[in-house]
């Protein structure tokens, strides 16, 4: 069984939108988060879907799935203190439900990054099922430099080993509870993310490389960028470029 762990449980407070968290604000008529849950509603290996939401936007994504034709969500969830947490509610409830989470692959993602493949998330699969995990990678386009508490440059990383971690972020899902599970234990709440969490565990972390414009929208500057690169795949679809 596969199966995906989408959070929008964020309030956007950088998009500095007053409607709407940004999971909800919309391109071309459609929300953010219908945009991401699309690939993995059109990919024939995923089997079900649990959404992490923000408390009190239930009810308008359960109409806005209903409306899109999104038909694998099988579990909804409030997001919880954290995003640790959050994912943790969302992992709890496909948990609780299956049979066999030894058998059943995970992947986590953010409802906010949109801007991802089919291909990306079945890459994902396929390392999980082989290895165990998979990361979602993309290659330092910049110089990563390291400093102290005075501001001076401590360290320079080497680029060609360096890569930056994005999503989906994927695993065995008895392993991933087991390690929120020992993280709850231990008052460890503040994991960045999934594979930091993974990594503190001991488990060892395979990757897969992504597209580079898989970014996470979180500012209204990320929305303009997801916005020309949209358009941008419509129009090679439509002119052939």
């Amino acid at each position: 069984m596969n199966t995906a762990v989408i959070f929008a449980g964020g309030s956007g407070v950088r998009m500095n939108s007053k409607s709407k968290p940004k999971q909800f604000l919309e391109l071309n008529g459609k929300p953010i988060i219908i945009h991401t849950l699309q690939y993995f509603q059109n990919n024939s290996e995923i089997d079900s879907i649990a959404v992490v939401c923000i408390d009190g936007w239930i009810d308008y994504l359960k109409d806005i799935l209903q409306k899109n034709f999104i038909t694998k969500v099988k579990w909804i969830v409030p997001g919880g203190t954290t995003g640790q947490v959050s994912i943790y509610n969302g992992l709890r409830a496909i948990y609780d439900d299956i049979d066999n989470p030894n058998d059943t692959i995970v992947l986590i993602h953010d409802g906010v990054r949109p801007l991802i493949s089919e291909k990306l998330i079945s890459d994902n699969i396929a390392c999980a099922k082989k290895y165990g995990t998979a990361i979602t990678v993309v290659p330092l386009m910049e110089t990563i430099v390291s400093i102290n508490d005075s501001n001076n440059i401590t360290t320079i990383n080497n680029r060609s080993l360096s890569r930056i971690a994005r999503a989906p972020q994927t695993f065995v899902l008895s392993d991933i509870m087991s390690a929120h599970i020992r993280a709850i234990e231990d008052k460890n709440l503040n994991f960045i993310d999934s594979a930091s969490l993974m990594l503190h565990y001991g488990y060892s972390l395979k990757t897969v490389d992504g597209p580079i414009e898989n970014i996470k929208i979180t500012t209204p500057a990320d929305f303009y960028i997801f916005r020309a690169i949209y358009e941008a795949r419509e129009n090679s679809q439509i002119f052939g470029i």
